[in-house]
Formats: structure tokens, sequence, C-alpha cells
């Protein structure tokens, strides 16, 4: 989803050629994989937009890869990076790396100061080691190497997979199913308390594009809106967005996760960028995308 996003926003920047490849022809997990691309290819800057990432159940089902695969990929595309000289390195990590008792929104200089939130511990430790391997050839041999921590994304070519996927694709194939099948009610996941905020995939895109820009960015700064909903308000949005007139039921049996996820975005609004896509309409792309994707045979399940 990132990445399809990011190859959308650069492909139109002028004087720019894109190093691609598809997870199929490179395996970030390969140390000797990814060394022979640098060795190759000699790319000026690299985006690490790669992860393996889940919602709740898969964070808590596979602890052990979450945690092996993230702390691989940082440190497979990190430092050959620094050993062929790119000029610059942007590595996209996530809101999760912030305490679970944050003050919210939560700043920046929040992180390390408190426990991780339990569900997705293993995962925000490697986002954490990525970050603090940026910020170490940066600060040891002056390496422009710097960070981004997106919030909560969606867009096209999301991930829709019931068992590992996030909340708001989930609740996209859930109510769209129930739809066509013209079932009386969906079950959500929770009590719908929890607060969380939404970044469409092709804002994220357009701060990368920005950071990447800017002369001497800080070594890690938050992405997102700046505003957050209730899950249960979220899960309404969705059912009307999709068309489903049912009832909505709660599981509160199913964990909630962190009460609240909010980023600071103050540091990044008076560098001068802004996220654009409002909630409701990012929603309708989404869905669009969806139905195009599940026409086409493309949809990740």
């Amino acid at each position: 989803m990132v990445g399809s996003a990011l190859v959308r926003r650069f492909s139109r920047e002028p004087g720019m050629t894109l190093v691609l490849r598809t997870r199929k022809e490179l395996d970030l997990t390969s140390q000797a994989a990814v060394e022979a691309l640098y060795a190759v290819e000699k790319p000026d800057v690299v985006i690490v937009a790669a992860a393996r990432v889940g919602g709740i159940h898969a964070n808590n089902t596979y602890p052990a890869e979450f945690l092996f695969d993230n702390l691989a990929i940082a440190a497979n595309t990190i430092h050959p990076a620094h050993r062929h000289g790119v000029k610059r390195l942007l590595y996209l990590g996530s809101s999760c790396i912030y305490p679970k008792g944050a003050p919210q929104p939560m700043p920046e200089d929040c992180l390390l100061t408190g426990p991780l939130e339990p569900t997705n511990e293993p995962y925000a430790v490697a986002k954490i080691a990525g970050l603090k391997l940026c910020q170490s050839y940066r600060r040891q041999y002056g390496d422009f190497f710097h960070s981004g921590m997106p919030t909560n994304l969606y867009g096209p070519s999301d991930n829709y997979n019931l068992d590992n996927s996030h909340v708001l694709p989930a609740l996209i194939r859930k109510f769209h199913e129930a739809k066509e099948a013209g079932r009386p009610e969906v079950v959500a996941w929770g009590t719908g308390a929890p607060r969380r905020e939404f970044l469409h995939v092709d804002d994220l895109a357009d701060a990368c594009a920005f950071l990447l820009k800017l002369p001497n960015p800080p070594d890690w700064i938050n992405i997102g809106t700046g505003v957050d909903v209730t899950i249960r308000e979220l899960t309404v949005l969705v059912a009307s967005v999709t068309g489903f007139k049912g009832k909505i039921v709660w599981d509160s049996s199913k964990p909630d996760g962190s009460p609240r996820k909010l980023l600071e975005v103050g540091k990044l609004a008076a560098l001068g960028w802004k996220a654009r896509i409002a909630l409701e309409e990012g929603i309708a792309r989404t869905y669009r995308s969806f139905l195009d994707e599940k026409a086409a045979g493309r949809l990740r399940t």
C-alpha cells in the first residue's frame, strides 16, 4: 500500500528515476539480497517503507515474526545505505513507537519515556530500533538518514485479510460482504471506545516528498492529521460509505488496544506540511479502490 503510493507520488517528480522491486523479486529479510541490490543500483535516495504489519490479532498471533522481520528489514536496508554512500535515507516507522501512557496528542519527545502497548510491542520495538539506527548513523558518520512516524494508514492496495488486516480495511470488507449477502448485522471488535487517527496513504507519500526536500529535517517527525475519531464513529462512517443498512453489534470480549493514539503534528505543520484528504473523502476513495481491485482480481486478501 505505502510502496504503491510512493510510486504514484514520485513518478511525477521531475528528474527522478525509480528503482523498484516487488516483494517476490527482493526479500528484504535477506542481507545478501539487499546488499547486492545496493551494489548494482547505487541509489542516491532510499525510502524504507516496507514492513510486516497487521492489526491487534496479527500482532498477538505472530510476535516473533513481527519483531524479527522488521528488525531484519531495518538492519538490511539502513546499514548498506551507509556502506554504499546513499546521500539521503528516509525510514518510515509508526505511531505505536510511543508509550501506552504517552500524553495525548503524542509529541516526538515522549519516545522511550514509558512501557509500550503490549498488543503491538514487538512491532514497536523493531521500529524504534530502525529509528535509532538512522539517528546513530547520522550522529556518528554524518549520514543524512532521518525518520517519519506515520499514524494509522489506509488507502488503495490495502490488505483486506480479516485475520491480519488493520481495522479500517477489515471494516470495509466486512460491511461490503454483509451488504452483498443481505446479512442483517455486522460484528465489530471491542467496545468502540478507543480513539484513532487515520491518514490516507497518498497524504503520507506527499509528506515523504516534502521531508526529502527539507535541508535539515529532525531525526524523526510525526506524520498525521492531528484529528482522531472513536472506533465506533469510524465503524458507522464505513457502514455509511459502503451502503450497509443493517445493525452493528459490538463484541466486547475482543481487545480494544490502546485507549487513544493521536499524534502531535505541530512540528511538521510548522515546517509547512498538512494533510489534505479528509477521513470521509478518503474512505470513499478507498472503497472505490476496493471495488476496482476486487473486480480486477487484485484484492489483497
